[in-house]
């Protein structure tokens, strides 16, 4: 019985700390400008904030009008202790939908990527 409990508390403990490992993902916490969000100007830069540091080597945005047409960025630049990605936009967006794609790497070694949009009011 004693040797089923310690087999038990070890599997137990092997699960949390897999749960752990699982989780250890950088995720998006917010941005600027927010998602399904209005703006009433153009902003001059999107700034992405995750949960964790990243590596800026592997790691960016790609922002795009409705209409697929890709934005032109400058380089991506991280600041907040690694964990805020920004991403400066040169020319000013013209009013519509815009939908911008992340990819990530965390200084932990995990990937992670998604999406998001925010419209430019006319």
């Amino acid at each position: 019985m004693f040797k089923t409990s310690k087999l038990l508390t070890a599997s137990f403990i092997v699960m949390i700390s897999a749960a752990g490992q699982a989780s250890a993902h950088a995720h998006l916490t917010s941005s600027v400008p927010a998602d399904k969000s209005i703006v009433q100007a153009s902003p001059a830069a999107v700034a992405l904030n995750f949960s964790e540091e990243l590596n800026i080597r592997f790691s960016g945005a790609t922002i795009a009008g409705t209409d697929g047409k890709r934005i032109s960025t400058g380089d991506a630049k991280l600041s907040d202790g690694g964990k805020t990605l920004t991403v400066p936009l040169p020319e000013t967006l013209d009013a519509g939908g815009y939908v911008v794609e992340w990819r990530v790497l965390s200084t932990d070694g995990h990937k992670t990527k998604g999406s998001y949009g925010f419209t430019v009011k006319p």
